[in-house]
């Protein structure tokens, strides 16, 4: 169990630092900036135990200390560094994926308000990048930040005055992963040109907690599972094309009337898929359709209403189940005293009804 003084990691989020208080069951994390975070104590893994902290911090204040000379005063002797915190690796992490955030200051305020910039590096590795920005009427880059951000790590990139959100129209992200101090599986390095819709910053319902954040952000994922992001180009003739297709697909297989002997009779087969019945539906609602098939069904029970023994299948396909509920509403007042059942499994699935004529 972690307690005060404690180095830890975050389980399940990305951070860590000193507990420096324990409440319950919440610990409060100290982090490198200096800020507190509450997190549930089954959250903390400890990295380094305050006693081993304790000792090395002694070791380098004695070692500072014997550099001074005998009976001087030393009263600017530098404090000695912290620790850095080990790398934790995830499972997960060996896949780079990376986010740009923009934290409105006052999300009731997104006309005038400030925005705080964070990159998320989700992964295992250390990434160094570069992050620069260019309004549409500009010819080059402005850079803003080039550094390197360490694995499982959210780092601050400043703030986007409201006055200065039309030079984010469009963002350049490049970066180059490794890890220091271990064996690392090469990554490509990436490069994002990625144009951003400027008027989503004065709209409250872009703005959404996501993974990585309570709060509301408008974010965009700048590498994800080692891909850059590239915007997908779709012509108008593709699209086009692709509605085509998805209307095809749609339409249900037309099956043939099909007619087979049985024990001196023989089964008529009726398709009421509505593509069956009209070549064209438009201008139609779903309940012209549907009272289209039904007419149908009416149709041919009536005419074989003194065929005693008669077989006849009905095929309505799976669906939403309105169809097959209308004919079995039909049969159980219009049509009573014939024998209804599931039409054969292995021929027709679960979208068929028989109905024998008595």
């Amino acid at each position: 169990m972690a307690k005060i003084g404690d180095t830890v990691r975050f389980l399940n989020s990305i951070g860590g630092g000193r507990i420096v208080k324990i409440e319950g069951n919440i610990a409060h994390v100290e982090d490198a900036d200096g800020f507190e975070v509450p997190m549930l104590l089954r959250e903390c893994v400890v990295v380094m135990e305050a006693e081993k902290q304790a000792k090395i911090t002694a070791a380098a204040e004695a070692e500072v200390a014997g550099k001074a000379p005998k009976g001087a005063k030393d009263t600017s002797a530098p404090k000695p560094e912290p620790a850095p915190l080990p790398v934790i690796e995830t499972a997960e992490g060996n896949k780079i994926n990376v986010e740009l955030a923009f934290e409105p200051l006052e999300l009731k305020k997104l006309s005038t308000t400030d925005f705080e910039i964070t990159l998320v590096n989700d992964s295992n590795y250390y990434l160094n990048f570069v992050y620069a920005t260019r309004a549409d009427g500009d010819n080059e880059w402005t850079l803003c930040k080039a550094d390197t951000v360490e694995p499982n790590i959210m780092l601050s990139l400043g703030q986007l005055k409201a006055s200065e959100i039309n030079s984010v129209e469009n963002i350049l992200f490049q970066c180059v992963a490794y890890k220091n101090d271990r064996t690392f599986e090469l990554k490509q390095p990436a490069s994002v040109n990625l144009h951003v819709d400027t008027t989503k910053f004065c709209k409250l319902h872009c703005f959404r907690a996501g993974d990585y954040f309570d709060a509301p952000v408008l974010s965009f994922r700048l590498v994800a599972d080692d891909k850059s992001y590239a915007p997908i180009k779709v012509s108008a003739n593709d699209l086009e094309e692709a509605m085509r297709q998805k209307r095809a697909a749609d339409r249900p297989v037309a099956r043939p009337i099909k007619k087979r002997p049985i024990k001196g009779s023989d089964i008529l087969e009726v398709d009421l898929h509505i593509y069956e019945l009209i070549d064209n539906t438009n201008g139609m609602s779903r309940a012209d359709m549907l009272n289209l098939q039904i007419d149908e069904f009416r149709r041919v029970m009536d005419a074989n209403l003194k065929n005693h023994g008669k077989k006849i299948v009905f095929i309505h396909g799976k669906g939403e189940g309105i169809l097959r509920q209308a004919l079995l509403k039909e049969l159980n007042h219009r049509y009573k005293g014939h024998d209804v059942c599931d039409a054969s499994f292995r021929e027709y699935g679960f979208g068929a009804t028989q109905v024998t004529i008595h």
